[in-house]
């Protein structure tokens, strides 16, 4: 079955977003795979970021794609898809993880031989980004979502534009976070 996307390129369509979401607030069906099939490395960032365990990642996915179609008619287009799309699927991954947390206290090992990365040791450094990777998970909702944010590269104002905070909480929520995370490999290096 060929995408939606490819289908369109094939005959040389090009809907601008303003189309592309006219149809999608009809409820078009091909629009709507074709926004997520552009922008799904959104869901998929999400989905790992709150989802430690595999099986349940499939079942996050499901549920931002499912909140997504349902909220695509009141989709604002002052604002870009993907930061839309973010606010959306954080929102999802946040309430998801707040259910998961009730219903059980998930702990990940942290590996004992983490050292601080250098470029002559590449399984070194990959055991640092392991160890980055469980501290994010550790942190409160906001933080996380603030943090998969910024390591994505997204700008001060749209960080605040999906998370729904301000420009100067957004700089001093990173910096706070970014002293806390440095804390915590200090600590884990000391043992």
């Amino acid at each position: 079955m060929m995408r939606p996307a490819r289908v369109l390129a094939k005959y040389n369509y090009s809907l601008d977003q303003t189309c592309v979401f006219t149809m999608v607030q009809k409820r078009n069906k091909i629009a709507f795979e074709m926004v997520i099939e552009e922008n799904q490395g959104i869901i998929y960032k999400v989905v790992n970021t709150y989802c430690p365990r595999p099986d349940e990642r499939e079942d996050l996915a499901q549920e931002i794609m499912l909140q997504l179609w349902k909220a695509f008619d009141k989709y604002d287009t002052k604002y870009k898809i993907s930061t839309w799309m973010y606010r959306v699927a954080l929102n999802v991954a946040i309430s998801f993880y707040r259910k998961n947390q009730a219903r059980q206290h998930l702990r990940i090992p942290i590996q004992e031989t983490v050292t601080h990365p250098s470029e002559e040791n590449p399984e070194s450094h990959e055991q640092q980004l392991a160890l980055l990777d469980q501290f994010i998970l550790e942190l409160k909702e906001l933080d996380k979502a603030l943090m998969l944010l910024y390591l994505e590269q997204k700008g001060q104002q749209e960080i605040a534009d999906i998370l729904g905070i301000s420009v100067s909480n957004v700089s001093t929520k990173i910096a706070r976070i970014k002293d806390k995370l440095k804390q915590r490999f200090l600590t884990h290096n000391d043992s």
